[in-house]
């Protein structure tokens, strides 16, 4: 791998924060912090029961809220700090603020924030750890109840894929740390970075679904072997 890169994506999946005490969606048994991923990430489980989606968010914002960023996390704004003259951008999966938290720049959440709420009458976003219900008026449009969690769900479009599409053709290197590689279109980023010449890199605990698209494979907790890997970054 090179020594000196001039762009670097790094992609965050459930893994990273689950470092940080944070449960992750398995798909294996369908459930999401012990509801039915149907019920809480679906537009049909909104539309069915929108005060349960909101209760489901509002808690998990509290528990979002005591998390704290692991060494991973750290070790990100450590690399954007003092890799020299790098632009260095994250494209994150978790809805949590971990990686804001933790004083990561460039973060784009591909699948929506915990903090937000988006009003389905006028687009207006809210940016809010406070709860919203069916109850909440839209602060622009002031229409009440149409106030949706701002996280992407099963078979709505990604965010940010105009901002996304042009750092993975353009980076030297490619970064996956705690991705399965199972969820399509991320788990396909790797393949578009390998394509444009990216050199690529992924932190796993278990053996991942794409892991043929990558040139190495660091296995173990990302919170012990990023923050190493980073250092010999920085030493070149």
């Amino acid at each position: 791998m090179s020594s000196k890169y001039q762009n670097i994506l790094i992609l965050t999946g459930a893994g990273i924060s689950a470092e940080s005490g944070l449960a992750t969606f398995r798909s294996s048994n369908g459930l999401w912090n012990n509801h039915r991923v149907e019920d809480v990430a679906t537009i049909e489980g909104f539309q069915r029961n929108p005060a349960l989606v909101h209760d489901f968010y509002n808690d998990l914002k509290k528990e979002i809220q005591k998390a704290k960023p692991n060494p991973a996390h750290l070790a990100i704004t450590k690399l954007q700090k003092e890799y020299p003259a790098a632009n260095i951008s994250v494209v994150t999966q978790n809805v949590d603020t971990l990686h804001e938290k933790a004083g990561n720049k460039n973060v784009y959440h591909i699948h929506g924030q915990i903090n937000q709420a988006v009003c389905l009458n006028c687009g207006h976003i809210l940016e809010t750890f406070g709860d919203v219900d069916t109850e909440t008026i839209c602060p622009h449009c002031e229409v009440m109840g149409m106030m949706k969690p701002n996280i992407v769900f099963f078979g709505e479009n990604l965010l940010y894929m105009d901002k996304v599409e042009p750092l993975l053709r353009q980076c030297g290197l490619f970064i996956s740390i705690g991705t399965s590689g199972v969820v399509y279109p991320a788990a396909g980023f790797v393949q578009t970075a390998k394509y444009y010449g990216a050199d690529t890199i992924e932190f796993t605990l278990e053996t991942t679904n794409n892991n043929y698209l990558f040139d190495k494979h660091v296995y173990g907790k990302a919170g012990e072997t990023f923050p190493q890997y980073v250092e010999q970054l920085i030493k070149g």
